[in-house]
């Protein structure tokens, strides 16, 4: 199964906000908090801009206002154009100012996660992490070990979406075991992350500028690919937009 992801920063989102739906705009009106509301916007931005590559549909305001994200009950994110479900299962995830999107066929069980590669506490691995994973976390070399942090918590949040639980489940109950743990190589490599013994979802966990992203699916995804922003796209409306 192919799962496409694309990235954008706080400086590609446009300083108008002509490019969302009606509910959107609604929404951002009654938030608050200034860094609530780039978070946000950043979201949506990213998910449009990825959902116009995927689906092969212009990136101007016009259809973007056309194109929702909503979130479901469980909070997870959902596509729609013109008030149907887009024929896509997404995922999201920002953290300082980058976002990531990626993009799969419908009925795929996917999430993502980036994570800013940092120091964390023993304190933090103690609570939030196996016994395994404490283990593997003690044998890392001190060069390794905030990456190798980086990676396993970026797992578990990427499960937790694919589950559309978040972080309302216990981090323990979420088991992740990456391959080329100890590589500094930007390439994906494989990962696998298994909950409560009875769920497993495998997946891709990749290591570039000091940022860990991860992409875990079920059915088993193929390597992520880059969505490639074309300079130029058709004004015309995809075969599966309904009037």
């Amino acid at each position: 199964m192919e799962v496409y992801w694309l990235e954008q920063t706080a400086a590609d989102v446009p300083a108008e906000n002509d490019w969302l739906s009606a509910n959107e705009a609604g929404c951002l009106s009654a938030m608050r908090f200034t860094k609530r509301r780039a978070d946000w916007l950043l979201g949506r931005w990213t998910a449009k801009r990825a959902l116009s590559v995927y689906l092969g549909v212009p990136a101007n305001p016009h259809v973007f206002k056309k194109m929702e994200i909503r979130s479901a009950p469980s909070g997870a994110p959902e596509a729609f154009f013109e008030n149907l479900p887009a024929p896509a299962t997404i995922s999201l995830s920002h953290r300082d100012g980058i976002a990531t999107c990626t993009v799969a066929i419908p009925g795929v069980e996917m999430g993502c996660d980036l994570e800013i590669v940092e120091p964390r506490s023993d304190a933090f691995v103690a609570d939030y992490f196996t016994v395994a994973e404490q283990a593997l976390v003690r044998r890392a070399s001190s060069g390794d070990r905030d990456r190798l942090l980086a990676v396993l918590w970026s797992g578990k949040e990427s499960a937790l979406k694919a589950l559309h639980e978040g972080l309302r489940l216990d981090l323990r109950t979420v088991m992740v075991t990456p391959s080329n743990a100890e590589s500094s190589s930007s390439s994906w490599s494989p990962v696998e992350v298994g909950y409560s013994d009875h769920r497993i979802f495998r997946g891709w966990w990749q290591h570039a500028d000091h940022i860990v992203r991860t992409v875990v699916a079920a059915p088993p995804p193929n390597p992520p690919i880059r969505l490639q922003i074309p300079e130029y796209l058709p004004e015309c409306f995809p075969v599966w937009v309904e009037d």
